[in-house]
C-alpha cells in the first residue's frame, strides 16, 4: 500500500516493505527488523548478510520536502568531514534519500552508545567543545530550504491547532486562550529585548536522549528538527532546571564551546522563552499527529480534562517565569 493511499499514516509499511526497500538498494536483508523507538517517523533495524545491520528511516508524508531532506543529509555530511560524530546518510549512487513504493527512507550505520551522565563536568566539558564545533559549522552558511526557528510556526500556529481543535474543554477553552496567548506575547517581547541574535543551522532538538555516550565523547543523533535559529537553542534543553545548577552546567559547557565558536550570552535570556515554545508546540504536535495510531497509544492521557487542568497550570507557571524575567 502506498503512503497516499491510506488516510492512516504509514499504513502498510510493514517488515516485508522494509525489506524489498533496503534491498532494493543492492543490500542482501537476513530477514531481521526490528522497530525502533519513533513517533515523527518509522525506523527500524534492519539485519544485513554478512554485514553489520542498518538503520532504516522511512520519512513521514507530506513533512519534510526532498530538498530539506537532502540538505540535512547534507549538513550531517560537513560535520563528519569536519571530524565530528554525528551518523551520517549512507549514500548509494551518491544519494542519500530514496524512494520505494511510494515511500522516502535513507539508511543510517547503527550508532551505538548509552545516555550521558550530565551531573558529570567531563560529560558537559565534552558536549561544550562538540556543540563548539557544530556551530562554527553552522555558521559558515545558511540553510535554504529548512525551516527558521521563528515563534509564528512554534508558537501561534500551534496555539491554533489547539484552540480549533476538540482537545480543550469547553469550560477551559477562555482560559487556554487567555494564557496561551500571554504566553506568546511574552515570547515575544523576550525576543524582543534579547535583539537579532545570529542565527546558525543547528541540531534543533538537543535534549539528553539524543546524546549517546561511547568511548569519553558524545555521539549526536536524530537531526530530524535540524532548522537555523540561535545558538542556545542546543544549549537550553541541555541545562538542569534549577538556576544553580544550570549556572555551573553552562559554565562547564562554555569552558571548550568558546574555543571553537563565539557565543552571545545575551542569547541567554532566550532560555525560558524557546521553553514555553517548547511546551506549546509539543500538545500542538500530538493533536497534529492523532490520526496516526501510535500517538493514541502513547498519549492516552490527552484526552482527559485532568490533562488540560495540568497544561493550564504549566503555561502559567511558564508564563510568570517569563515575566519575572
Amino acid at each position: 500500500m502506498r503512503p497516499d493511499d491510506d488516510a492512516v499514516p504509514f499504513a502498510g509499511l510493514g517488515p516485508a516493505t522494509v525489506v524489498d526497500a533496503v534491498e532494493a538498494l543492492g543490500l542482501e536483508s537476513d530477514g531481521r527488523v526490528l522497530a525502533l523507538n519513533s513517533y515523527e517517523n518509522r525506523v527500524f533495524r534492519v539485519g544485513l548478510v554478512d554485514a553489520a545491520p542498518v538503520v532504516a528511516k522511512f520519512y513521514r508524508p507530506g513533512r519534510w520536502t526532498d530538498a530539506q531532506i537532502e540538505e540535512e543529509h547534507a549538513f550531517l555530511d560537513e560535520l563528519v568531514e569536519e571530524g565530528l560524530s554525528v551518523v551520517p546518510v549512507r549514500r548509494f549512487g551518491g544519494r542519500g534519500l530514496h524512494h520505494h513504493g511510494g515511500w522516502r527512507f535513507a539508511l543510517f550505520p547503527l550508532q551505538g552508545g548509552h545516555a550521558p551522565e550530565m551531573d558529570r563536568r567531563e560529560v558537559r566539558v565534552a558536549l561544550g567543545e562538540t556543540l563548539g564545533r557544530l556551530h562554527a559549522v553552522g555558521a559558515r552558511r545558511a540553510f535554504a530550504t529548512r525551516e527558521r526557528l521563528d515563534i509564528d510556526g512554534l508558537g501561534w500556529a500551534s496555539l491554533d491547532t489547539l484552540l480549533d481543535g476538540p482537545w480543550i474543554a469547553p469550560a477551559l477553552h477562555e482560559a487556554f486562550e487567555d494564557v496561551g496567548s500571554s504566553l506568546l506575547e511574552a515570547v515575544e517581547v523576550a525576543f524582543e529585548e534579547a535583539g537579532t541574535a545570529h542565527t546558525r543551522r543547528l541540531h534543533g532538538d538537543l535534549h539528553p536522549g539524543n546524546v549517546l555516550w561511547r568511548d569519553d565523547r558524545p555521539h549526536l543523533v536524530d537531526f530530524d528538527d535540524a532548522r537555523q535559529g540561535p545558538a542556545v537553542q542546543d544549549l537550553w534543553m541541555l541545562l538542569d532546571a534549577d538556576p544553580r545548577r544550570r549556572e555551573a552546567q553552562l559554565v562547564a559547557l562554555m569552558e571548550c564551546y568558546e574555543c571553537f565558536c563565539d557565543f552571545d550570552r545575551g542569547e541567554l535570556a532566550l532560555a525560558e522563552a524557546l521553553r514555553a515554545l517548547r511546551i506549546v508546540h509539543f500538545h500542538a504536535w500530538i493533536a497534529r499527529r492523532w490520526d496516526d495510531p501510535a500517538f493514541p497509544v502513547a498519549f492516552p492521557q490527552f484526552a482527559d480534562r485532568t490533562h488540560w487542568e495540568r497544561v493550564l497550570g504549566e503555561w502559567r507557571e511558564q508564563l510568570a517565569v517569563l515575566r519575572e524575567r
